[in-house]
């Protein structure tokens, strides 16, 4: 549980803008669990306002090649001093600057407000370390030895990937020392869980972070991640995405279509990796919530307010967590409003994602149509024995939905009785003491959470 910079800033966030993030985060929703502060992609640009145009990036990079932050953008990075890259012969075509700042000031007082600091890096070995063929430190290795020239990731210019020899695992082993020395706690790492699935550098990834001795979260991206990589991806990350990039849409434009992936596709993308029996610190990985206000630079589209109705952002909250998947803020957190507040804070919500030892299911004759139902357990919360029983239904549809069915029926009975005892209906706040049959009605595109409680 966290936040991302993504959502709301893109490849433009600040120092000063993160804190101030970092504060609301610690404020409203530390007590709730939320804990990550996750800076995304692009830390290491200059200009990331001209991302459009590669050619004309600017990067800043240390002695070894590995990206730094921009000292203009985290002033408390500046640990070191500028020196301009110095080059010999043919003037390489990527600008970059040569700093030794470092993130682990930043990290310290996140660490010092009790939350945890995440990065955001793309697959792979800068393009401007290449160029200049920059010694791998710790080794006996140079950039040029590690590159894979001919994999670039399709859709960023930054990096080249990474051989499947000892010159790229000593590449990884450095960065990953690196981030460890700078109290990293999560690493969300792209353009390797899907087009393309790169087992190879996560492997690489997984020894290198295993020897810095540093417990660190690995987060895997883009989706969808293929559910044939199961086992694999759960022997070495933490997290990995579960489809493409998901955000403020109820359906797709075109048929088909998959970015921006919509929530109403995730319904069936979520189930397909239901079918797996994961362990804890195994996540299918759900994406961001793009909730409250996605600016002033989001990721994708224009700074708007979210597109969600307050009835889907309930669906989205509601799937994520009878699902066990992350949950990872988007919105700016300084200009959180009491809604989207309520909306995260709600602690059975909370606590069906965090403490369910039944991994969320859909239930069987509710796969398709417009009427799905999920089920999950977790601990009693007050005496009485047994698991407690949640259960989610959700309404696909256009239009408002009636529903008049046994409890049995959508899985809030248990064996040997006939009736539901002391069911909340969570976003409701109201409780049942005894229920034998659900009547409700569903809003279009939202849910009801059901909780039996022991």
């Amino acid at each position: 549980m966290g936040w991302n910079s993504w959502d709301a800033y893109g490849l433009t966030i600040t120092e000063a803008q993160f804190r101030a993030n970092v504060a609301v985060l610690r404020d409203k929703l530390l007590p709730f669990g939320w804990r990550y502060a996750v800076i995304d992609e692009g830390w290491f640009f200059e200009n990331p306002q001209d991302r459009p145009k590669p050619e004309t990036l600017r990067y800043t990079i240390d002695a070894h090649g590995r990206y730094v932050p921009v000292p203009a953008r985290f002033p408390s990075a500046d640990v070191g001093p500028h020196v301009v890259t110095q080059t010999r012969g043919v003037q390489p075509k990527l600008a970059a600057t040569i700093e030794e700042t470092s993130f682990k000031p930043l990290a310290d007082w996140v660490h010092a407000q009790g939350l945890l600091f995440g990065i955001h890096i793309v697959r792979g070995i800068p393009r401007a370390s290449v160029e200049r063929n920059l010694p791998i430190a710790d080794s006996n290795f140079h950039a040029q030895d590690a590159a894979d020239t001919s994999d670039a990731c399709p859709w960023d210019p930054t990096n080249w990937g990474v051989k499947d020899n000892a010159a790229g695992q000593a590449w990884y082993d450095s960065l990953m020392k690196q981030y460890a020395a700078w109290g990293v706690d999560l690493i969300k790492v792209d353009c390797i869980a899907d087009h393309p699935y790169k087992v190879s550098e996560i492997q690489q990834i997984r020894r290198a972070i295993d020897k810095t001795g540093r417990p660190m979260v690995l987060s895997l991206s883009p989706g969808p991640t293929n559910p044939s990589h199961a086992a694999e991806v759960a022997s070495l990350a933490n997290m990995w995405r579960i489809s493409d990039d998901f955000w403020d849409t109820w359906e797709a434009a075109k048929p088909g279509q998959t970015f921006p992936q919509p929530l109403k596709g995730q319904f069936d993308r979520l189930a397909t990796w239901s079918k797996f029996d994961l362990k804890p610190g195994e996540w299918p990985d759900a994406d961001m919530l793009p909730f409250g206000e996605l600016r002033p630079s989001p990721g994708w589209g224009q700074p708007r307010r979210t597109r969600l109705t307050p009835d889907e952002q309930k669906t989205v909250m509601t799937l994520w967590s009878i699902t066990q998947s992350p949950l990872i803020l988007g919105a700016n957190l300084t200009m959180l409003d009491p809604a989207t507040l309520r909306l995260l804070t709600n602690r059975e919500v909370l606590r069906v994602d965090q403490h369910a030892i039944v991994r969320g299911r859909p239930m069987q004759g509710f796969e398709t149509g417009d009427l799905r139902v999920w089920r999950a357990e977790l601990p009693a919360a007050r005496s009485g024995g047994g698991n407690e029983l949640a259960v989610g239904l959700f309404n696909l549809s256009d239009k408002p939905m009636a529903v008049d069915r046994p409890v049995s029926e959508v899985g809030l009975l248990r064996a040997g009785e006939s009736e539901a005892r002391g069911v909340l209906d969570v976003w409701a706040g109201k409780e049942t003491p005894r229920m034998q049959r659900v009547r409700l009605t569903i809003p279009p595109h939202g849910c009801v959470l059901l909780l039996e409680r022991r």
